[in-house]
Formats: structure tokens, C-alpha cells, sequence
């Protein structure tokens, strides 16, 4: 028999503590995306500040990269497992902890393995969206899913104005004791506001797969990350890549094998499930080329003829419209997902992205058109990354809803990852000298939108391949169909 879902009340009859879980897992995802982009204004003054190399500093964003992408798939199953709650409080104390050795140290070593540890908040988000699954009643959880994936732009277009600025006019410490202070904020809220999920898989944790996922991640990124500097045909980038190929054929291999494996091949094999990877993948290439090349182009020096001369200030400012759009178009997308299906708005949200791309490509010179470019970008970038959790939700067991999320956002991440090493081959391969020092040229820049225009375009038509989810409209909602029973047809589906 189906056991009946959450019970919907008002906000007046609902207690304090739940009408606040949905603006504290919020709060914990605008965080988690603000600690990943506070140290890009420190990057070019590191190397004096701690007497390390660039080579060595540019670790401080490598290292969170890597440790986000191997711990998001293993907590998000640990969550699934031992407790949604926990483990989301655990990786926030862990990005917390970060925060504080930041603060209190100036040794590079200390400060990798800091960020390290903040990367452990990547997971915060697919847990989260885990939560509101199991908390929330279907009517509320299409807008809060879309806010809480709205919450990786907003996190990063209010962090990088937000660090410039202290870093400008204080301290380069006082930043991270700032963090620190909103990490403890952000444990104790989710401690108070945010309940046990009762939703749990039983069984043993796969060591072995989170240990051979692990291994075979770092070689993966570590190969794309390093492949510029190192050199795309280094033997040390050809031997990761051929080490990554072994590892992961073999962890295939384990995965099938295991009883109750870190990763479920047989679901991520169903059409709906992998297809909404591969576009998560595209989708996270095609976004992460915005805020990277605009951040380069407006900050060019004006002699190159196209560059704007801006400071990481100024900078910040122009890419923060994007996150505001982001926040007020994520109801939107809700919207469309409850009437359209999410695989349409997906392929809306990609589209969009290329359109965006489109208008940087036609006029890239302005700093009002370069502001609104960047602005429709992050548009469809709400659109497409609200859909990509729903899609998931929609396609797997409650069980297993934050161990797939999980591997959503590291196939984002991979795809982010991938784009910044092609944005920096093209950009490498067209510069210029102007007083002396190498610079992209504006060619350079529009070669750059137009890949990632082009890698939306596929998002788009691969979004459009995912099968339609038979329970998208109002009609069936409104038949009564409670969670559990559309979950267990979504299961066979």
C-alpha cells in the first residue's frame, strides 16, 4: 500500500524551523559557491603574499576542484545511507574548518590543503535537493529544487565582487575569517532549521568504488586541469590519461560486480538517467566559459583595442546582474518544469545560453553588451541547471536521489573543468604582444563564445533525446497521485 507523502500546511500553521528549511539549505548552497570563489581575487597577489610559486598557488583552486569532484558522488551516497542531514552538516563543517586555516596561516602548503577541505562543500547542493524530495510536498518542490540550483550562480557572482572588495581595503585574512564566521552561521542553522530525512538505503559502503572513483577523478582532472601548463603532450598528462582509462575501466567493471555499489550503473544506463548526465556535462562546459572569458576580456588593458581596463572589482560588478537574474528567473523554471516537462526546459536553458553567446559574439566591445550577453547566459543557466535535478529526481528511487544528484553536478563539474582548459588553449593559441606582455585578442575571445555556443547547441539537442517523463502537467497531480506511488512508478519506468 502507498504511504501517503508529507502533509501540505500553510506558512501561518507550519512551525518557525520548517518555514526556514527551505531559505537555510539555500543559504548553505550560496555559501558553498561563495567559498569556491573567494580565493580568484587573491590569485594574482598569492604568489608575494605566501612566497610560493604561481605554479604552486594556482593548487589553491586545483585542489578544490578535485576534492569537489571525488567527494560529491561518495557523500552524496554516504547521505543517502547514513543521513541526508549529517552528512550535509559534516561537509559544511569541513569547508568551515577550510575557512579557518585560510585565516590563520600564510604557508601554501597549509592554505592547499585548507581548500582541499572547503571542496567537500560541493555536495552541499545535490544533498540539499535530496532533503527537499523527501521533506517537501510535490506542489512546493519544483520551486525549491530550482531555487537551491539557482544557488551555485548567485554564490558566485555575489562572492568574487564581495572578496575583491575586502580584499581591496583589508587584510587578506579578514576574508576568510569573514567565511568562517558565515560557515558556523551556516552549520547551526542547518543543525536547527533542517530535519533528519528518514529516507535511507541500508546496506555497506562501497569502499573500494569510492576509492577507485577517486583515483581515477584525480588523474582524469588533474590531466585536464594541468594539461596547459604541463604540457598536452607531456608525458606526465599522456600517463594520467592513460592511467584514468585503466582506473576507471576497472572501477566499471567493480561497480557491476558489488553488491550495493557507490554508483548504480544499471540506473545511470537508463536512457533518462544518462542522457541527463551527458547534458549536465555540455550544459556545465557551455556556463562556465561566461564568467571565465568575460572576467579576462573586461579586465584587458584598453591599449589592445578591445579590452576594458577593469578592476576584479568593477569586474565582479558586471557578473553580478547574472546572479540576480538567476534568482528571479529560478520560479520560472519551476514553472515551466510543472507544465512542460523538464527535459523542455533543459533544451530551453541551452538554448538560451546560445543565444547568449550569439550576442557576445556580435558585439563584445560595449560593456552594456557585454553585460547583457553574460546576463542571458546565466539566464539559461538557471533554466537548464534547475532542470537537471528534476530530471534526476523524476528518473531514480527516493533512495537514491542524492548519490545520483551527486553524480549530476560532478558531470557538471567535468564538464566546467573541460572548459576551462579549452578556453585557455584557445585563448594561448591567439594573443598578441601589447607593452611587451602576451594578450588574447579579441578574435581569441569570440572563438572562445563561439565553442561554448556551439557545445550549448548539442546540450540542447541532447536534452531534447531524453525520453518525456510521463508524469509531467498537472493533470495526474491533480488526479492525487502521492510521491511514493509516482516514485515507484518512475522506478519502473
Amino acid at each position: 500500500m502507498d504511504q501517503p507523502g508529507p502533509i501540505p500546511r500553510t506558512a501561518e500553521a507550519a512551525p518557525l524551523r520548517d518555514r526556514l528549511t527551505i531559505p537555510v539549505l539555500a543559504f548553505g548552497g550560496i555559501l558553498m559557491a561563495v567559498m569556491q570563489t573567494v580565493v580568484v581575487p587573491l590569485l594574482p597577489d598569492l604568489p608575494r603574499l605566501t612566497g610560493a610559486s604561481p605554479g604552486a598557488v594556482s593548487w589553491t583552486v586545483t585542489a578544490t576542484l578535485l576534492s569537489g569532484a571525488v567527494l560529491t558522488p561518495v557523500l552524496g551516497r554516504a547521505g543517502d545511507m547514513y543521513g541526508k542531514r549529517r552528512v550535509l552538516t559534516a561537509a559544511l563543517v569541513l569547508m568551515t574548518i577550510g575557512s579557518v586555516m585560510c585565516a590563520l596561516s600564510s604557508d601554501i602548503t597549509v592554505l592547499i590543503t585548507a581548500r582541499a577541505l572547503q571542496g567537500a562543500a560541493a555536495s552541499v547542493v545535490p544533498l540539499s535537493i535530496s532533503i527537499l524530495r523527501d521533506e517537501l510536498p510535490p506542489e512546493r518542490r519544483g520551486s525549491a529544487v530550482a531555487l537551491m540550483s539557482s544557488t551555485v550562480g548567485i554564490g558566485a557572482a555575489l562572492g568574487l565582487p564581495l572578496a575583491a572588495l575586502v580584499v581591496q581595503y583589508y587584510d587578506w585574512h579578514t576574508m576568510f575569517w569573514l567565511t568562517s564566521a558565515l560557515g558556523v552561521l551556516g552549520v547551526s542553522a542547518v543543525w536547527w532549521a533542517v530535519k533528519e530525512s528518514p529516507v535511507r538505503e541500508p546496506g555497506r559502503f562501497d569502499v573500494p568504488g569510492a576509492l577507485g572513483l577517486a583515483a581515477g577523478l584525480v588523474c582524469l582532472l588533474l590531466g585536464v586541469s594541468q594539461g596547459g601548463q604541463w604540457g598536452w603532450g607531456s608525458t606526465r598528462i599522456l600517463g594520467l590519461f592513460a592511467a584514468t582509462v585503466v582506473i576507471l575501466a576497472l572501477w566499471w567493471w567493480q561497480q557491476l560486480h558489488a553488491t550495493k555499489p557507490l554508483v548504480d550503473l544499471r540506473l545511470v544506463s537508463r536512457p533518462r538517467v544518462g542522457l541527463s548526465h551527458v547534458a549536465a556535462l555540455l550544459t556545465g562546459f557551455a556556463f562556465y566559459a561566461n564568467s571565465l572569458v568575460t572576467a579576462q576580456l573586461v579586465q584587458a588593458p584598453k591599449a589592445t583595442g578591445h579590452g576594458l581596463g577593469l578592476s576584479i572589482v568593477e569586474t565582479g560588478l558586471c557578473l553580478l546582474p547574472g546572479g540576480v537574474t538567476m534568482l528571479l528567473f529560478s520560479p520560472l523554471s519551476a514553472r515551466i518544469s510543472a507544465s512542460r516537462g523538464p527535459r523542455i526546459t533543459l533544451a530551453l536553458g541551452a538554448a538560451v545560453i546560445a543565444c547568449g553567446y550569439a550576442v557576445r559574439i556580435a558585439d563584445s566591445r560595449d560593456l552594456w553588451m557585454i553585460i547583457v550577453g553574460a546576463t542571458v547566459v546565466s539566464t539559461g543557466t538557471t533554466l537548464a541547471y534547475s532542470a537537471l535535478p528534476t530530471l534526476i529526481l523524476r528518473a531514480v528511487p527516493a533512495e537514491q536521489t542524492a548519490s545520483a544528484n551527486g553524480v549530476n553536478v560532478l558531470m557538471r563539474t567535468i564538464g566546467q573543468a573541460t572548459s576551462s582548459a579549452a578556453v585557455a588553449a584557445v585563448l594561448v593559441h591567439h594573443t598578441s604582444l601589447v607593452g611587451g606582455a602576451p594578450v588574447a585578442t579579441l578574435h581569441g575571445y569570440l572563438l572562445a563564445f563561439g565553442m561554448a555556443g556551439a557545445v550549448a547547441l548539442v546540450a540542447c539537442a541532447a536534452a531534447l533525446t531524453i525520453p518525456g517523463d510521463p508524469t509531467t502537467g498537472g493533470t495526474r497531480r491533480a488526479r492525487g497521485t502521492t510521491r511514493d506511488s509516482r516514485d515507484e512508478a518512475l522506478e519502473g519506468a
